[in-house]
């Protein structure tokens, strides 16, 4: 069994893409159990002295911050605060993203600056190795006082409240804990809200974003080189020295990967008798170049935040300080997440314009990519569906991090609505991997009107692995099934190509 050690060691995508694929176990470093008791230690030594009020810990939450609260209460507190604080709506969030919740929430506490009790976040590896997830609602963050909603239903079976996923059913978590002999936790001063403050939720929702998004840039690179090889491309706007005289990372980057794409290929190598190619394939670079830039720069922020400190008040102990701050406001995510929802779309934008111009009869391929059009109508209806997906995205990619609302009797007067971005951004992508998986429908179908002429060994290769998915269409048939079956190629197609292409994200 492969086991992730919580510490102080940073925490990147590789390592967070490996513990998910790996089904790794979660255990704390002695490192961060350390550091965990030290602080816990601190704050009750604090307390038992303490007589001007912290906010959270001895006072009300948000505008009852001047709201002292007696001593013996302060456990009752935390406890009514988890209470409260749960009123998320709408769908259930994926099981993926709430294993994603529950280990950023471990990492995030494991730090010794958030004064939670050890049980409390070895319960939460509890949770996760055992597989007993929370059920967490999509909808009710404002992304600005951390996710207080959903990170409320993700702490309220530590009481013994709320509802969890067990073997593949919904129950009351308090029928669940003895089954494991896990007593409920006694919340202590300021553990509500450590728990319920932070940004797991949008950096949940980020990180499963992004670990999609980085795979579906390089598809997206893969497929859109095979519908430049079907629409009798040129090679020329993929040169090196036109990308170099730009400077731009991601463009040079792409040009080289369809450079590697397409070696030795006799199609892209053969005389042209057209001049130039439609932008969606001669700025191809430019295009998935720029989206890759954003997403790189995307990767850095999550990265940032998926290693930081999210609650309040935060607890240095070394500097005997607690200080009432704003960690927990989702502002860098936000504005992250509707530029990554943005960039996102474009991929699909213009691979939907490849797809269209494959329909177009011309280059030598049949109107529709059917022998018989007119009897046959052909590839004309699955890119009215990836333009209705392009359509929807562009829909979505109204930036939610513009907006914001007065809460709490206006204590919390800006919040950063980095929720909502979240979840939007991840349908963005979702609605990218059925684009895609159209463009590739059609792509390869093109293909095959330039026969005998081949392309590169690995883009026939991987035409071959999707033949053995979805066939050629040589007369109207049922169409729904085969765009399933090629987005799930795309989700399980193994990426074997070159490192000079996989190390460009």
């Amino acid at each position: 069994m492969n086991t992730h050690y919580i510490s102080a060691e940073k925490l990147t995508f590789q390592r967070l893409f490996d513990i998910i694929k790996g089904n790794y176990k979660l255990a704390l470093s002695e490192e961060a159990v350390a550091k965990i008791e030290k602080c816990r230690n601190y704050l009750d030594e604090k307390m038992e002295h303490q007589t001007t009020p912290i906010y959270g810990i001895s006072t009300g939450f948000g505008s009852l911050c001047d709201t002292n609260i007696s001593k013996e209460d302060l456990g009752q507190l935390q406890e009514n605060l988890v209470m409260s604080h749960a009123c998320g709506t709408g769908d259930f969030v994926p099981k993926e993203i709430i294993r994603l919740m529950l280990l950023l929430k471990a990492q995030s506490l494991s730090y010794g600056h958030s004064g939670v009790q050890l049980i409390t976040v070895q319960r939460l590896i509890d949770f996760y190795n055992a597989d007993v997830l929370p059920v967490v609602y999509e909808m009710g963050s404002l992304g600005a006082s951390g996710d207080l909603a959903p990170l409320a239903h993700l702490a309220l079976p530590l009481l013994g409240m709320g509802e969890v996923y067990y073997k593949g059913e919904v129950k009351p978590a308090a029928e669940v804990l003895p089954v494991f002999g896990w007593e409920t936790i006694q919340l202590k001063s300021k553990e509500g809200l450590a728990l319920l403050n932070g940004t797991q939720f949008m950096s949940a929702y980020g990180v499963f974003a992004l670990l999609k998004t980085f795979r579906l840039s390089m598809l997206a690179d893969v497929i859109g080189a095979l519908s430049l090889e079907a629409f009798d491309g040129r090679i020329e706007p993929f040169f090196d020295q036109v990308h170099q005289v730009r400077h731009h990372k991601g463009q040079i980057a792409t040009a080289k990967r369809f450079r590697d794409l397409l070696e030795g290929s006799e199609l892209i190598s053969r005389e042209k008798a057209h001049v130039q190619d439609p932008y969606s394939f001669r700025c191809i670079p430019q295009v998935h170049g720029a989206s890759k830039d954003a997403i790189n720069f995307i990767a850095t922020v999550f990265s940032d935040e998926i290693n930081a400190v999210t609650d309040n008040p935060t607890i240095f102990p070394d500097d005997d300080l607690i200080i009432s701050a704003g960690n927990f406001h989702g502002q860098p995510l936000a504005l992250s997440l509707d530029n990554m929802a943005i960039a996102i779309s474009e991929l699909g934008n213009i691979s939907e314009r490849r797809t269209y111009k494959l329909l177009s009869g011309k280059r030598n391929l049949p109107a529709f990519l059917v022998a018989k059009p007119g009897l046959n109508s052909g590839f004309m209806i699955p890119q009215y569906t990836a333009a209705s997906l392009v359509s929807q995205n562009k829909q979505l990619c109204t930036p939610a991090s513009v907006d914001s609302i007065v809460s709490s009797q206006g204590q919390e007067d800006h919040v950063s609505m980095g929720a909502n971005a979240a979840t939007k951004a991840l349908r963005v992508v979702d609605n990218l991997e059925r684009i895609l998986a159209i463009e590739l429908f059609n792509a390869a179908q093109a293909l095959e009107f330039r026969r005998p002429a081949k392309s590169s060994d690995f883009l026939e290769q991987f035409v071959d692995a999707y033949r053995e998915k979805v066939d050629f269409v040589t007369n109207d048939k049922v169409m729904y099934p085969e765009i399933a079956h090629s987005i799930e190629f795309l989700r399980q197609v193994p990426l074997e190509i070159p490192d000079a292409i996989t190390n460009a994200i």
